[in-house]
């Protein structure tokens, strides 16, 4: 299961994977577990690193480019009714479900690599 989230990104309503910025001196692990734990309002253990996406936006009329690592974690405790006030929905998807639900392309390869990662497990 993944909690994907819903926000507001240049006006638009996006359906995507938990993901911030760096605060201080936090590694990308620490940074994954703080933005879960705030945007999907739950907590977990690691068991993979699932790769990096990287990116170009633009705020106020500059380029910024940006690098997300992505985490896969086992679900420890919470409830996605829990996130913050910056997020607009939080809610358990399938991993099958979000391969088609998710608004862009590179977060649904992360889900793709998710899935692969867990059916070797099995």
């Amino acid at each position: 299961m993944v909690v994907p989230v819903k926000r507001s990104a240049a006006g638009e309503r996006v359906l995507g994977l938990p993901k911030g910025h760096l605060d201080g001196g936090e590694t990308a692990l620490e940074a994954a577990v703080r933005e879960v734990r705030e945007e999907a309002g739950v907590t977990g253990e690691l068991v993979a690193p699932l790769g990096a996406i990287d990116y170009t936006y633009e705020r106020r009329g500059r380029r910024i480019d940006k690098r997300v690592e992505f985490f896969l974690f086992e679900y420890g405790a919470g409830n996605p009714a829990n996130h913050d006030h910056e997020i607009e929905e939080a809610r358990w998807m399938p991993l099958e479900e979000a391969l088609h639900a998710l608004t862009y392309p590179a977060e649904r390869e992360i889900v793709e690599r998710a899935l692969s990662r867990l059916a070797r497990d099995v």
